[in-house]
């Protein structure tokens, strides 16, 4: 215990930049904490801070360590309010912020939750945008992609895989592309970000230097929903998120192409702020959804095999009845 009290002081001035800013959170004198710092570089053999009369800085090893120390700090004062906090009931708003493709993926596992956590009140935001979430006051925020190293705490989710999809009707009109280099022959359905206003590319593996694939454009839009919809409704070829496209793979009013060719799932993430005492409504949610959406890509997996299943059968039964 006392070389783990022993970081605060360190911790405090470094976070502070003085030993008298730090006394005074710490309840010391600026003596006291001075003397702590002094112990502690003598005991990891390296000077923490450079010293004038005028400023007090890290150092290179101090800034490193300073990171490691104010991590170690968190994870023990978070584990003292986990078993402080164990037998009490999580309650109080939680602010999430996620994409707005993803609430029906969500959805069902987000009103779960409440019934089980009746005391939580859930404040969604779904937008595209990108949220800062300790500015905005968002407790938690579910992403895709490879997220850039951050102070904040992160749990992976299971991956989602984009899929290239068209309807029945469409690709018994124009026919089914084989290999990706047969999409320039059909009407592409565009998915534009929010963010950067650049089209979704398609998902489709590339060699090196390999020029971008292109399509004569039916619809670009910045709503994966209207996405959906004109691929149901047989505008052309689109990209879409495996969850999305579940209900229409089941029913058959999509089909999935070009599996064989397609790139690895993206990544998804829950991240929220580093907090010193994490609150029990973000540990429950964190690992409640977790473990839902577990479940749930499941099934997806389940139903997109099924689809490509149904839909083998199917071709084969053409192929059989035309030679007969």
């Amino acid at each position: 215990m006392d070389r783990i009290t022993g970081l605060l002081p360190f911790v405090k001035t470094a976070e502070l930049g003085s030993f008298v800013a730090a006394g005074r959170a710490l309840g010391l004198s600026a003596s006291a904490v001075g003397k702590s710092v002094t112990r502690l570089e003598q005991q990891v053999g390296v000077r923490l801070f450079q010293r004038t009369t005028r400023s007090l800085s890290l150092t290179d090893e101090g800034r490193q360590f300073h990171e490691r120390c104010r991590r170690i700090l968190e994870d023990f004062e978070d584990a003292q309010a986990a078993l402080t906090h164990s037998t009490e009931i999580p309650r109080g708003r939680l602010r999430i912020t996620l994409p707005i493709a993803s609430y029906q993926l969500f959805r069902a596992a987000f009103l779960d939750f409440m019934s089980c956590y009746p005391e939580i009140e859930m404040d969604i935001d779904f937008s595209d945008q990108m949220v800062d979430l300790i500015n905005e006051g968002m407790d938690i925020a579910i992403r895709g992609g490879e997220l850039p190293d951050s102070l904040l705490m992160r749990r992976s989710l299971p991956p989602v895989q984009l899929l290239v999809c068209a309807s029945p009707t469409y690709l018994e009109r124009h026919g089914a592309p084989q290999v990706p280099h047969d999409l320039a022959d059909h009407a592409g359905v565009r998915f534009r970000y929010f963010q950067n206003g650049k089209l979704q590319d398609w998902p489709l593996r590339r060699k090196a230097g390999e020029v971008e694939l292109r399509t004569r454009t039916t619809l670009i839009c910045n709503n994966m929903n209207m996405v959906h919809g004109a691929l149901v409704n047989g505008f052309g070829v689109g990209v879409i998120p495996d969850f999305l496209a579940r209900e229409a793979l089941a029913d058959g009013s999509l089909r999935c192409i070009l599996l064989d060719h397609l790139a690895p799932p993206n990544p998804m993430s829950m991240v929220w702020p580093s907090s010193r005492q994490l609150s029990r409504k973000i540990r429950v949610f964190v690992d409640f959804i977790s473990a839902r959406l577990a479940q749930e890509m499941s099934a997806v997996t389940v139903s997109i095999a099924e689809s490509v299943e149904r839909s083998t059968a199917d071709t084969t039964s053409a192929i059989d009845g035309s030679v007969s």
